[in-house]
């Protein structure tokens, strides 16, 4: 089954005095693109953050925030009063220039703001780490949760348009003959109102005849075309990493059904192959969002 590149998860853990709070959220990209906010304490182990998500998750543009509460404030924590009134200034500049006031609960929010509160520990302890990293291992379950659900969407999504493309396939074959004989007539028409004026070969006109509707034959078109859908859902049910797959198969969908439309020669068809455009460009848009 395949997976969406969207997803979020969120876990969080308590450690002594502190509630630790793992939030991971990811969009699609062709690689993996990867930021980082932690607190000062857990720098050190970003390089190896970033190599967790990136065995996890493979690719994406991925944002990991990792925030910590204080339950009580112990002697190991500092309120960074500098910092405070830096905020607080920074706050009032801004509701100056957009001509309101401070809301009430303006400490609250500066409380929240990074490096307010400060702890005096130095050195990360090898316990909260290993608390630190269980809990971004379950943030990342719960963000690979939400894949799979969202890539089951895409696949009902996909299969849908697939069917519409086959349908609108079928709709073709009728009006292929009917093409040829229209094509026929107008030629024999045209050929009457000269040939009083010019002498036709008629051999030549044979042969020429059949080159010409040879040129417009689309068989070969739609068994490549059909080739290619039935290798799309393969490829689809047995893949789970198959975005680029899928989207170099959509690509050879795209010649197939632009070639039918350059040798349509029939209004009924050009509309078909219309609204097989339309269906395939709704999938290629989608498909860039598949792992």
């Amino acid at each position: 089954m395949i997976q969406s590149m969207t997803g979020y998860g969120k876990a969080s853990c308590i450690y002594q005095n502190k509630k630790i709070i793992v939030e991971v959220k990811s969009l699609n990209c062709k690689v993996s693109d990867i930021s980082t906010r932690i607190p000062s304490l857990y720098r050190e182990k970003d390089v190896e953050i970033r190599n967790i998500i990136t065995r996890t998750l493979l690719h994406g543009k991925i944002d990991v925030a990792i925030t910590v509460e204080y339950i009580s404030l112990e002697s190991t924590i500092n309120i960074n009063s500098d910092i405070i009134h830096s905020y607080y200034t920074q706050l009032q500049e801004v509701c100056n220039k957009l001509g309101t006031s401070l809301p009430n609960n303006v400490l609250e929010i500066i409380m929240r703001l990074p490096d307010v509160l400060q702890n005096n520990t130095k050195q990360l302890p090898d316990e909260e780490w290993n608390i630190v990293k269980t809990t971004l291992g379950e943030a990342l379950k719960q963000l690979i949760e939400f894949r799979k659900q969202e890539g089951k969407a895409l696949d009902n999504m996909f299969k849908e348009k697939i069917n519409v493309i086959s349908n609108l396939l079928q709709q073709i074959e009728p009006h292929e003959n009917d093409r040829i004989t229209r094509i026929k007539q107008r030629i024999e028409e045209n050929l009457k109102q000269i040939e009083e004026r010019v002498v036709i070969d008629k051999n030549r006109l044979e042969q020429e005849m059949i080159y010409y509707i040879e040129k417009l034959d689309i068989n070969e078109e739609k068994v490549r075309l059909r080739n290619h859908i039935k290798y799309f859902l393969e490829t689809l049910n047995s893949e789970a990493e198959s975005g680029k797959k899928l989207g170099f198969i959509a690509q050879e969908m795209g010649r197939e059904i632009n070639t039918l439309g350059s040798k349509a020669n029939n209004s009924e068809m050009q509309i078909i192959v219309v609204q097989m455009k339309d269906q395939l460009e709704q999938i290629k848009e989608q498909v860039l969002n598949v792992l």
